[in-house]
């Protein structure tokens, strides 16, 4: 396989690795290689709630590029051209929000291959992720490093877990903890003990069935715990969380505690 199309983090959870993972919502392509420089298994660039356009998508792929962080995608939503573009800006691993039927789940798998198992359009000729048409048997290849992780983060979801599982093509699922809690009425509230055993329970079926489980805490002993219910891609921190509790912090040391403190929540 060729090195430009070999996915690491894929290799890592077959593997069996823990991947350590940061959230990148700055949208700033500056910020997202001193992301890189650090260490982190993965960096998850997010579409979905960050204001990212597909150029701020392309150019924090190649700010990270030079170094051993992975990044992983989540557009906005699973739409097939949309799905598209972001393939041909060179991702390899995305995550997609807001899967909550296996009937979902087949059209993203198909959206990312090539016909004529798939719907993706073919335009590698044209594209980063074939190098312009310098990976020779791109479309061949392509499909074999592709990683897919999907978010479940609704009743409805958590209602057809077993049956997105057995969706072939899916790689992983990820536990959204501020949507599913809203979902399961218990809005701003992901530590609710119920909701927490949910969690739990999700995370489990989902290595069970064989598939890697993912997560986001900002809070480090929330991130431990799931580590230990099996989650194996884990998310332990926002960049923009980060940057703010230490500007809020440095300010403490000269002005005291007469500054709005930042709230850090279980989960984002």
């Amino acid at each position: 396989m060729n090195d430009l199309l070999a996915n690491p983090f894929k290799a890592g959870l077959l593997k069996g690795e823990i991947q350590i993972g940061l959230w990148l919502s700055s949208t700033s392509s500056y910020v997202a290689e001193i992301a890189a420089t650090s260490g982190y298994d993965w960096l998850l660039i997010d579409g979905e709630h960050a204001p990212n356009s597909i150029q701020d998508l392309y150019h924090q792929l190649q700010a990270i590029a030079p170094y051993a962080s992975q990044p992983v995608i989540r557009p906005v939503e699973g739409r097939r051209s949309l799905i598209k573009q972001i393939l041909d800006i060179g991702t390899r691993t995305l995550l997609i929000p807001m899967v909550d039927t296996p009937e979902q789940a087949k059209e993203i798998v198909a959206a990312t291959r090539y016909p004529p198992v798939g719907t993706r359009g073919v335009g590698a000729s044209v594209a980063r992720a074939a190098r312009w048409g310098r990976i020779d048997n791109y479309m061949a290849k392509a499909n074999e490093e592709l990683c897919l992780l999907i978010q479940v983060e609704s009743k409805t979801a958590l209602d057809n877990l077993d049956a997105i599982l057995d969706v072939e093509g899916i790689d992983g699922v990820f536990i959204g903890p501020a949507d599913l809690s809203a979902s399961l009425g218990y809005p701003d509230d992901a530590g609710n003990p119920k909701v927490q055993q949910i969690i739990e329970q999700s995370i489990r079926r989902i290595r069970k069935a064989g598939k890697a489980a993912g997560f986001l805490a900002v809070d480090p002993d929330m991130a431990k715990k799931c580590i230990e219910w099996g989650a194996n891609f884990v998310a332990v921190g926002v960049d923009t969380m980060l940057y703010t509790q230490a500007l809020d912090n440095r300010l403490k040391i000269f002005k005291g505690e007469n500054i709005k403190a930042t709230k850090i929540n279980n989960s984002y």
